[in-house]
Protein backbone atom coordinates (compact mmCIF):
# COMPACT_ATOMS: atom_id res chain seq x y z
CA UNK A 1 0.00 0.00 0.00
CA UNK A 2 0.88 3.60 -0.80
CA UNK A 3 -0.67 6.86 0.51
CA UNK A 4 -1.75 9.54 -2.17
CA UNK A 5 -1.42 13.29 -1.56
CA UNK A 6 -4.27 14.93 -3.70
CA UNK A 7 -5.85 16.50 -0.99
CA UNK A 8 -2.17 18.12 0.20
CA UNK A 9 -3.13 21.66 -1.58
CA UNK A 10 -6.58 21.35 -2.74
CA UNK A 11 -9.18 23.84 -1.37
CA UNK A 12 -12.15 22.64 -3.52
CA UNK A 13 -12.75 19.50 -2.99
CA UNK A 14 -10.78 18.58 0.07
CA UNK A 15 -11.01 22.15 2.04
CA UNK A 16 -6.84 21.80 2.42
CA UNK A 17 -5.86 25.02 4.58
CA UNK A 18 -2.36 25.84 5.34
CA UNK A 19 -3.35 25.20 9.29
CA UNK A 20 -3.28 21.77 8.43
CA UNK A 21 0.54 21.48 7.10
CA UNK A 22 2.09 20.46 10.78
CA UNK A 23 -0.73 17.17 11.32
CA UNK A 24 0.41 16.40 7.94
CA UNK A 25 3.72 16.08 8.59
CA UNK A 26 3.01 14.17 11.39
CA UNK A 27 0.62 11.68 9.16
CA UNK A 28 3.65 11.57 6.62
CA UNK A 29 6.52 10.53 9.38
CA UNK A 30 3.90 8.04 11.15
CA UNK A 31 3.21 6.52 7.71
CA UNK A 32 7.14 6.09 6.62
CA UNK A 33 7.61 4.90 10.71
CA UNK A 34 5.22 1.83 9.66
CA UNK A 35 7.01 0.95 6.42
CA UNK A 36 5.14 2.72 3.87
CA UNK A 37 7.27 4.43 1.12
CA UNK A 38 5.42 5.12 -1.40
CA UNK A 39 3.51 8.51 -1.87
CA UNK A 40 1.85 9.56 -4.78
CA UNK A 41 1.65 13.11 -6.01
CA UNK A 42 1.29 15.14 -9.15
CA UNK A 43 2.26 18.60 -10.52
CA UNK A 44 -1.56 19.70 -10.89
CA UNK A 45 -2.27 19.10 -6.91
CA UNK A 46 -2.76 21.77 -5.16
CA UNK A 47 -5.69 24.77 -6.15
CA UNK A 48 -4.76 27.86 -7.71
CA UNK A 49 -2.20 29.79 -5.80
CA UNK A 50 -1.36 26.34 -4.22
CA UNK A 51 -0.72 24.87 -7.44
CA UNK A 52 2.59 22.38 -6.63
CA UNK A 53 1.99 22.44 -3.47
CA UNK A 54 1.33 18.83 -2.86
CA UNK A 55 5.09 18.16 -4.51
CA UNK A 56 6.31 20.85 -2.20
CA UNK A 57 5.12 19.30 0.78
CA UNK A 58 6.00 15.76 0.19
CA UNK A 59 9.63 16.98 -0.38
CA UNK A 60 9.41 19.14 2.58
CA UNK A 61 8.54 15.96 4.75
CA UNK A 62 11.01 14.28 3.28
CA UNK A 63 13.72 16.37 4.55
CA UNK A 64 12.71 17.01 7.44
CA UNK A 65 11.77 13.19 8.66
CA UNK A 66 13.27 12.49 11.74
CA UNK A 67 13.10 8.67 11.86
CA UNK A 68 15.72 6.19 10.61
CA UNK A 69 18.05 6.98 7.77
CA UNK A 70 17.30 3.71 5.95
CA UNK A 71 13.47 4.44 6.03
CA UNK A 72 13.94 8.37 4.74
CA UNK A 73 16.22 6.17 1.57
CA UNK A 74 13.38 3.88 0.93
CA UNK A 75 11.02 6.46 0.13
CA UNK A 76 9.14 6.01 -3.57
CA UNK A 77 7.67 9.01 -4.97
CA UNK A 78 5.75 8.67 -7.85
CA UNK A 79 4.34 12.01 -9.47
CA UNK A 80 1.99 12.54 -12.33
CA UNK A 81 2.95 14.99 -15.09
CA UNK A 82 -0.34 17.10 -16.22
CA UNK A 83 -1.00 16.07 -20.40
CA UNK A 84 -1.60 20.50 -20.33
CA UNK A 85 -2.66 21.26 -23.90
CA UNK A 86 0.60 23.48 -23.67
CA UNK A 87 3.30 20.78 -23.16
CA UNK A 88 3.16 19.82 -26.94
CA UNK A 89 6.75 18.84 -27.18
CA UNK A 90 9.02 15.95 -25.48
CA UNK A 91 11.82 18.38 -24.15
CA UNK A 92 7.93 20.79 -22.52
CA UNK A 93 7.14 17.48 -20.91
CA UNK A 94 11.26 17.42 -19.50
CA UNK A 95 11.15 20.60 -18.43
CA UNK A 96 7.91 19.82 -16.39
CA UNK A 97 9.88 17.14 -14.54
CA UNK A 98 12.65 19.10 -13.76
CA UNK A 99 10.35 21.62 -12.45
CA UNK A 100 8.67 18.49 -9.90
CA UNK A 101 12.13 17.79 -9.40
CA UNK A 102 12.74 21.40 -8.61
CA UNK A 103 9.84 21.84 -6.41
CA UNK A 104 10.32 18.58 -4.47
CA UNK A 105 14.36 19.33 -3.95
CA UNK A 106 14.71 15.69 -4.64
CA UNK A 107 17.63 14.32 -6.93
CA UNK A 108 15.24 11.75 -8.53
CA UNK A 109 11.88 10.83 -9.08
CA UNK A 110 10.73 7.28 -8.21
CA UNK A 111 8.47 7.01 -10.75
CA UNK A 112 7.30 9.43 -13.20
CA UNK A 113 3.46 9.05 -14.76
CA UNK A 114 1.90 10.84 -17.87
CA UNK A 115 -1.22 11.61 -15.60
CA UNK A 116 -3.97 10.99 -18.29
CA UNK A 117 -3.62 9.89 -22.01
CA UNK A 118 -4.87 12.40 -24.51
CA UNK A 119 -5.44 10.09 -27.49
CA UNK A 120 -9.43 10.86 -27.06
CA UNK A 121 -9.17 14.40 -28.42
CA UNK A 122 -5.47 15.31 -29.10
CA UNK A 123 -4.07 12.34 -30.35
CA UNK A 124 -0.61 13.68 -31.94
CA UNK A 125 0.31 15.16 -28.63
CA UNK A 126 0.36 12.05 -27.10
CA UNK A 127 3.73 10.54 -29.25
CA UNK A 128 5.02 13.60 -27.97
CA UNK A 129 4.55 13.26 -24.10
CA UNK A 130 5.40 9.24 -24.55
CA UNK A 131 8.97 10.69 -25.81
CA UNK A 132 8.92 12.87 -23.17
CA UNK A 133 8.68 10.05 -20.42
CA UNK A 134 11.44 8.26 -22.39
CA UNK A 135 13.91 11.07 -21.67
CA UNK A 136 12.98 11.44 -18.58
CA UNK A 137 14.15 7.59 -18.22
CA UNK A 138 17.20 8.57 -20.31
CA UNK A 139 18.37 11.19 -18.62
CA UNK A 140 18.37 9.51 -15.00
CA UNK A 141 15.40 12.01 -14.12
CA UNK A 142 13.08 9.36 -12.86
CA UNK A 143 13.73 5.83 -11.76
CA UNK A 144 10.98 3.93 -13.71
CA UNK A 145 7.61 5.79 -15.84
CA UNK A 146 4.07 4.57 -15.05
CA UNK A 147 0.65 5.80 -16.56
CA UNK A 148 -2.42 6.86 -15.26
CA UNK A 149 -5.87 6.76 -16.43
CA UNK A 150 -5.15 4.47 -19.51
CA UNK A 151 -7.96 2.16 -20.67
CA UNK A 152 -6.80 -1.71 -21.93
CA UNK A 153 -6.21 -0.47 -25.40
CA UNK A 154 -3.69 2.54 -25.07
CA UNK A 155 -1.94 0.81 -22.02
CA UNK A 156 -0.54 -1.57 -24.53
CA UNK A 157 -0.22 0.63 -26.98
CA UNK A 158 2.24 2.80 -24.66
CA UNK A 159 3.85 -0.89 -23.30
CA UNK A 160 4.62 -2.02 -27.05
CA UNK A 161 5.92 2.04 -28.07
CA UNK A 162 8.08 2.32 -24.55
CA UNK A 163 9.44 -1.23 -24.96
CA UNK A 164 10.75 -0.37 -28.82
CA UNK A 165 12.36 2.21 -26.68
CA UNK A 166 14.25 0.04 -24.23
CA UNK A 167 12.23 1.37 -21.71
CA UNK A 168 9.59 -0.47 -19.19
CA UNK A 169 6.45 0.76 -18.33
CA UNK A 170 6.77 0.02 -14.81
CA UNK A 171 3.01 0.92 -13.79
CA UNK A 172 -0.68 2.06 -14.04
CA UNK A 173 -2.56 3.94 -12.13
CA UNK A 174 -6.48 3.47 -12.42
CA UNK A 175 -9.23 4.01 -10.26
CA UNK A 176 -10.08 0.85 -8.72
CA UNK A 177 -12.47 -0.04 -5.91
CA UNK A 178 -15.65 -1.84 -4.83
CA UNK A 179 -17.60 0.77 -6.37
CA UNK A 180 -15.58 0.81 -9.66
CA UNK A 181 -14.54 -2.58 -10.63
CA UNK A 182 -16.41 -2.83 -14.28
CA UNK A 183 -14.73 -4.74 -16.76
CA UNK A 184 -12.59 -2.15 -18.48
CA UNK A 185 -11.00 -2.24 -14.88
CA UNK A 186 -10.53 -6.12 -14.85
CA UNK A 187 -9.12 -6.18 -18.36
CA UNK A 188 -6.48 -3.18 -17.28
CA UNK A 189 -5.80 -5.62 -14.49
CA UNK A 190 -5.45 -8.82 -16.53
CA UNK A 191 -2.81 -7.30 -19.17
CA UNK A 192 -0.92 -5.69 -16.31
CA UNK A 193 -0.66 -9.09 -15.18
CA UNK A 194 0.31 -10.59 -18.08
CA UNK A 195 2.86 -7.60 -19.00
CA UNK A 196 4.27 -7.32 -15.67
CA UNK A 197 3.38 -4.10 -14.95
CA UNK A 198 2.22 -3.03 -11.22
CA UNK A 199 -1.33 -1.75 -10.97
CA UNK A 200 -1.85 1.44 -8.43
CA UNK A 201 -5.46 1.67 -7.32
CA UNK A 202 -6.38 5.17 -6.78
CA UNK A 203 -9.69 6.18 -4.94
CA UNK A 204 -9.66 2.89 -2.89
CA UNK A 205 -12.01 4.01 -0.86
CA UNK A 206 -14.47 5.41 -3.62
CA UNK A 207 -13.64 9.38 -2.36
CA UNK A 208 -14.37 8.63 0.98
CA UNK A 209 -17.47 7.11 0.02
CA UNK A 210 -16.28 4.02 1.22
CA UNK A 211 -15.09 4.69 4.75
CA UNK A 212 -19.01 4.39 6.07
CA UNK A 213 -18.77 7.70 7.33
CA UNK A 214 -21.68 9.54 4.94
CA UNK A 215 -25.12 8.86 4.74
CA UNK A 216 -27.77 10.30 2.13
CA UNK A 217 -28.47 12.78 5.28
CA UNK A 218 -24.96 12.96 6.47
CA UNK A 219 -22.99 14.30 3.30
CA UNK A 220 -19.76 15.87 2.89
CA UNK A 221 -19.17 19.36 2.11
CA UNK A 222 -18.14 20.47 -1.38
CA UNK A 223 -18.70 19.06 -4.59
CA UNK A 224 -18.65 15.04 -3.25
CA UNK A 225 -21.83 15.88 -1.67
CA UNK A 226 -23.49 15.91 -5.42
CA UNK A 227 -21.81 12.53 -6.00
CA UNK A 228 -22.39 11.29 -3.39
CA UNK A 229 -26.58 11.81 -2.70
CA UNK A 230 -26.50 9.63 -6.10
CA UNK A 231 -24.81 7.16 -5.37
CA UNK A 232 -24.90 6.40 -1.73
CA UNK A 233 -28.56 5.29 -1.11
CA UNK A 234 -27.74 2.10 -3.89
CA UNK A 235 -24.82 0.69 -1.65
CA UNK A 236 -26.95 -0.95 1.02
CA UNK A 237 -26.04 -4.22 0.24
CA UNK A 238 -22.01 -3.56 -0.60
CA UNK A 239 -22.25 -1.71 3.02
CA UNK A 240 -23.97 -4.40 4.55
CA UNK A 241 -21.19 -7.20 3.93
CA UNK A 242 -18.34 -4.63 4.49
CA UNK A 243 -20.30 -4.02 7.77
CA UNK A 244 -20.63 -8.07 8.43
CA UNK A 245 -16.86 -8.29 7.82
CA UNK A 246 -15.76 -6.09 8.94
CA UNK A 247 -17.55 -7.21 12.75
CA UNK A 248 -16.34 -10.77 11.94
CA UNK A 249 -12.74 -9.48 11.66
CA UNK A 250 -12.56 -6.60 14.54
CA UNK A 251 -11.83 -4.14 11.17
CA UNK A 252 -13.31 -1.10 10.29
CA UNK A 253 -15.05 -0.55 6.62
CA UNK A 254 -12.47 1.56 5.13
CA UNK A 255 -9.67 -1.35 5.99
CA UNK A 256 -11.89 -4.17 4.39
CA UNK A 257 -12.09 -2.05 1.36
CA UNK A 258 -8.45 -1.28 1.00
CA UNK A 259 -7.69 -5.00 1.99
CA UNK A 260 -9.33 -6.09 -0.27
CA UNK A 261 -8.25 -4.08 -3.10
CA UNK A 262 -4.36 -5.67 -2.03
CA UNK A 263 -5.87 -9.26 -2.06
CA UNK A 264 -7.02 -8.22 -5.91
CA UNK A 265 -3.70 -7.62 -6.49
CA UNK A 266 -3.10 -4.10 -6.95
CA UNK A 267 -1.31 -1.24 -4.79
CA UNK A 268 -3.72 0.96 -3.41
CA UNK A 269 -3.22 4.44 -2.80
CA UNK A 270 -5.89 5.66 -0.19
CA UNK A 271 -5.84 9.62 0.61
CA UNK A 272 -4.80 10.33 3.88
CA UNK A 273 -5.02 14.01 5.59
CA UNK A 274 -5.22 13.34 9.05
CA UNK A 275 -3.20 10.75 11.34
CA UNK A 276 -6.55 9.30 12.65
CA UNK A 277 -7.03 8.15 8.77
CA UNK A 278 -3.40 6.69 8.20
CA UNK A 279 -4.12 4.60 11.42
CA UNK A 280 -6.87 3.29 10.25
CA UNK A 281 -5.64 3.16 6.92
CA UNK A 282 -2.34 1.13 8.37
CA UNK A 283 -4.99 -1.24 9.58
CA UNK A 284 -5.64 -2.87 6.15
CA UNK A 285 -2.37 -4.17 5.82
CA UNK A 286 -0.90 -7.59 7.41
CA UNK A 287 -3.65 -9.83 6.70
CA UNK A 288 -6.07 -10.84 4.30
CA UNK A 289 -9.80 -11.45 3.19
CA UNK A 290 -10.64 -15.37 2.71
CA UNK A 291 -12.09 -15.88 -0.97
CA UNK A 292 -15.37 -16.53 0.32
CA UNK A 293 -14.82 -12.92 1.65
CA UNK A 294 -14.35 -11.51 -1.84
CA UNK A 295 -16.90 -13.50 -3.57
CA UNK A 296 -19.49 -11.76 -1.15
CA UNK A 297 -17.90 -8.28 -1.39
CA UNK A 298 -18.05 -8.93 -4.74
CA UNK A 299 -21.61 -10.39 -5.43
CA UNK A 300 -22.77 -7.14 -2.99
CA UNK A 301 -20.95 -4.80 -5.31
CA UNK A 302 -23.01 -5.97 -8.20
CA UNK A 303 -25.98 -5.90 -6.40
CA UNK A 304 -25.46 -2.42 -5.41
CA UNK A 305 -27.04 -0.61 -8.57
CA UNK A 306 -25.12 2.73 -8.45
CA UNK A 307 -21.58 2.77 -9.52
CA UNK A 308 -18.07 5.55 -9.26
CA UNK A 309 -18.06 7.76 -12.08
CA UNK A 310 -15.31 6.99 -14.39
CA UNK A 311 -12.62 9.78 -14.97
CA UNK A 312 -13.24 11.39 -17.89
CA UNK A 313 -9.83 11.13 -18.93
CA UNK A 314 -10.37 7.14 -19.14
CA UNK A 315 -9.62 5.85 -22.06
CA UNK A 316 -10.02 3.00 -23.92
Amino acid sequence: MGFGTWAWGNQLLWGYQESMDNELQQTFSLAVDNGINLFDTADSYGTGRLNGKSEKLLGKFIREYQGQKRLQKDIVIATKFAAYPWRLTPGQFLNACNASIDRMQIEQIGIGQLHWSTANYAPLQEKALWDGLVAMHDKGLVRAVGVSNYGPKQLVKIYDYLKTRGVPLCTAQVQFSLLSVGEDQLEIKNICDSLGIRLIAYSPLGLGMLTGKYTPSNLPRGPRAFLFRQILPGLDPLFSSLEEIAQKRSKTIPQVAINWCICKGTIPIPGVKTVKQAEENLGALGWRLSSQELLQLEYAARESPQKMIQNIFQTR
